[in-house]
């Protein structure tokens, strides 16, 4: 397989927007205010656990998710709200989750970190830093040997670099020439570890050129440039090319999670990353196209408004799971095939 590494990071051509920009901005809109939402509930002790926001990274998760089709397949990370909102997990079924009743995506049994929906293939929300990259090629091998043109694409962090699987993974990929997507959330920090305390090589690329995949680097707060980027891999691991890594170069804007006091970032820095929002940043430019009004702004957010709310509304009203089921789904209740029920 040839190798491609791209030296500087891929960004939308001027006017060249893409096929679904409102799309686009819809999906973040969606993203960003039903995490501030989250926000708030967590505040009032009515989510419980962790919760880890995606808050300024809402480009990524759109942006990949356009680019792929209904019969693919996800695997993602504990930040993953956003592109399970993105993939098409309802709002409603991941604030049950959320709220760990019985109607949420994964029963109630997940919260937030582990949101599942065999539906729209949405294999998790996995909370091991690193652990959804073995579950991707498998899902990959899966599909290649069922002979299914399907890609998986599969969502980490740059602290997941540092893990053992991340480079058994992409080697085992590489070699058999899986159609796996691998897309390197950057945000610069693993925890309160900035990349460059942890990391003798911040060119996250490398690492995935090292193994013979195409490495492209993307500005991962423009989301055409994005999509533009991962519709271009997503063609080429679909016909055949083998894997290719992304390196979305994101920041989250908030703490890495609700717990985090987050006093190992400069202020200034947050700022300069919040200049940048990738919200602000479509909007202003769908406006200076043309493409966009005031008056539109505001039917989109009168629209995600009352789809949060109606979510919140239907997560209240929700009941838990009965206790008399709590043992459901610890083991498999379908007997393998050759073995004896012995009830």
């Amino acid at each position: 397989m040839t190798t491609t590494t791209m030296p500087t990071m891929v960004a939308a051509a001027a006017g060249d927007l893409a096929s679904q920009p409102r799309e686009l901005l819809h999906q973040m809109l969606r993203i960003r205010r039903f995490e501030e939402r989250c926000v708030e509930l967590y505040s009032a002790q009515h989510i419980r656990g962790f919760l880890h926001l995606y808050i300024g990274e809402e480009a990524v998760a759109a942006g990949v998710m356009a680019a792929l089709t209904r019969s693919d397949a996800v695997v993602s990370t504990y930040r993953e709200h956003g592109h399970a909102l993105a993939r098409g997990v309802s709002a409603e079924a991941i604030m049950a989750e959320m709220y760990g009743r019985v109607t949420g995506c994964s029963r109630g049994r997940g919260g937030s970190m582990h949101l599942f929906d065999k539906a729209t293939r949405f294999y998790g929300g996995n909370a091991i830093v690193g652990g959804g990259l073995p579950l991707a090629v498998g899902l990959a091998l899966a599909d290649q040997m069922c002979q299914r043109p399907l890609v998986t694409a599969c969502f980490f962090g740059d602290g997941a670099v540092a893990e053992g699987e991340f480079h058994e993974c992409l080697n085992l990929a590489a070699l058999w020439q899986l159609p796996v997507l691998f897309c390197c959330e950057n945000n610069l920090y693993a925890m309160g570890t900035r990349i460059d305390r942890a990391q003798a090589n911040t060119d996250l690329r490398t690492r995935a050129t090292s193994y013979g995949l195409t490495s492209v680097a993307v500005d991962g707060m423009d989301v055409l440039a994005v999509h533009a980027a991962a519709a271009e891999a997503v063609e080429s691991v679909r016909a055949g090319g083998g894997p290719c890594f992304l390196e979305l170069q994101t920041y989250r804007f908030r703490a890495h999670s609700m717990y985090d006091p987050d006093r190992y970032r400069d202020k200034a820095e947050i700022a300069q990353w919040r200049a940048r929002d990738p919200i602000d940043a479509l909007a202003g430019r769908l406006r200076d196209a043309g493409e966009l009004s005031e008056a539109d702004l505001s039917a989109l957010e009168a629209a995600v408004a009352a789809e949060i709310e109606a979510a919140v509304a239907a997560a209240e009203a929700a009941p838990d799971e009965a206790v008399a089921d709590l043992h459901r789904f610890v083991y498999s209740e379908v007997p393998r095939a050759g073995m004896v029920d012995h009830g």
